[in-house]
């Protein structure tokens, strides 16, 4: 069935992966009708309606091209992350010594792989919100039909680091407008910090408090990390906001995945609070990605180190340029019903900022 007979006028743009119709529809189906209704039905892809000046449009998608994704590659990423986070978390649990013997000639033996045991309470936990995390990102832009990679984990080193540098996709295509990039970008940060915050909660539930004066969380062997908000008030709900707490391996991935949700959540360039940012603001971008970059510079000199780190970071990531590359159409007005998710991820960031991660 045909659309033309309930449009007034419409545009088609014709792009790598997919057809885009933006349509002008009849006042007379806007309802839209029983027979719009039945030919959308019909429709081969996706479709949203924007209420716009001039009336009610539908932006309709028609997939044109099917990715062929090496799965091998996603898999053996992922199981070499998921080797070296379980690595870390033997480290914290106290079943292996944090030596360079174990980074330059581990000892494959029955002890070894016995000990690594006691890292899945850390690596798996931490992979999970990982995962969350881009899978929201992927089944959203998958929803809108967006040629987007599956996720890419990346192992790093498990003596000096974590384990892991992430995760990320690939979004292989320009996205139609502000409503879709808004979409996208937050439902990463939303999924993976409900998974974090379960896990931090149970982990909470299995650390212990060691009363030697203070109030802050370590972590072996000898780490020290600092608090949120959203933290601070699950440690006062678990009472373990008294006294020193030594974090059980899950706690410890569960704040770091609420650790990562902030970051990301950074008004800054082409991070998940850049595309935010860009969906709400897209004249205003560049001017307040660079206040936030000087203010995390400013806070990297002052407080902690690692927002030093972490602002060198998102400038190499961004070739040096804090812009946000444009949609299809940047004029089309976001959809009051999805305004939420730009007060949801505002109080996100709020409650997970934590202005001294580590000491």
């Amino acid at each position: 069935m045909t659309l033309t007979r309930f449009l007034v006028a419409w545009r088609t743009i014709a792009l790598h992966d997919r057809e885009v119709v933006d349509a002008l529809v009849d006042p007379v189906h806007t309802a839209p009708s029983p027979e719009l209704a039945a030919a959308l039905r019909e429709w081969p892809g996706s479709y949203y309606w924007s209420s716009e000046p001039d009336g009610r449009h539908l932006i309709l998608t028609r997939p044109t091209f099917k990715p062929r994704e090496s799965w091998t590659l996603h898999a053996v990423l992922l199981l070499a992350t998921l080797f070296t986070t379980t690595i870390t978390g033997a480290i914290i649990a106290g079943q292996l010594e944090p030596t360079l013997d174990l980074l330059f000639n581990p000892s494959w033996d029955r002890t070894f792989f016995q000990a690594l045991g006691g890292g899945f309470a850390f690596s798996i936990p931490l992979l999970a919100i990982l995962l969350c995390h881009e899978l929201g990102h992927y089944l959203t832009a998958r929803h809108y039909q967006l040629n987007v990679s599956p996720p890419f984990f990346l192992p790093g080193p498990p003596i000096f680091f974590i384990g892991t540098f992430g995760a990320f996709i690939r979004l292989r295509t320009i996205l139609t407008d502000r409503r879709q990039l808004l979409d996208v970008g937050a439902a990463g940060p939303l999924a993976g910090f409900v998974v974090a915050i379960i896990v931090f909660w149970y982990g909470l539930a299995h650390s212990q408090v060691q009363d030697h004066g203070g109030a802050f969380m370590s972590v072996p062997p000898g780490w020290i990390v600092g608090d949120s908000l959203i933290s601070l008030l699950l440690r006062h709900a678990t009472g373990t906001a008294a006294g020193v707490v030594s974090l059980h391996p899950t706690a410890f991935a569960g704040w770091l995945g609420m650790l990562v949700t902030m970051l990301n959540l950074l008004p800054i360039a082409q991070l998940d609070g850049g595309h935010i940012l860009y969906a709400a603001l897209p004249r205003a971008h560049r001017h307040v990605a660079r206040a936030f970059w000087l203010a995390i510079v400013l806070l990297g000199y002052f407080s902690a180190r690692i927002w030093l780190v972490w602002g060198i970071i998102v400038l190499l990531l961004s070739r040096g340029r804090f812009g946000h590359p444009p949609v299809l159409d940047a004029y089309r007005p976001l959809p009051r019903s999805h305004l939420w998710l730009l007060v949801a991820s505002a109080v996100l960031f709020i409650v997970t900022f934590t202005p001294v991660p580590s000491r």
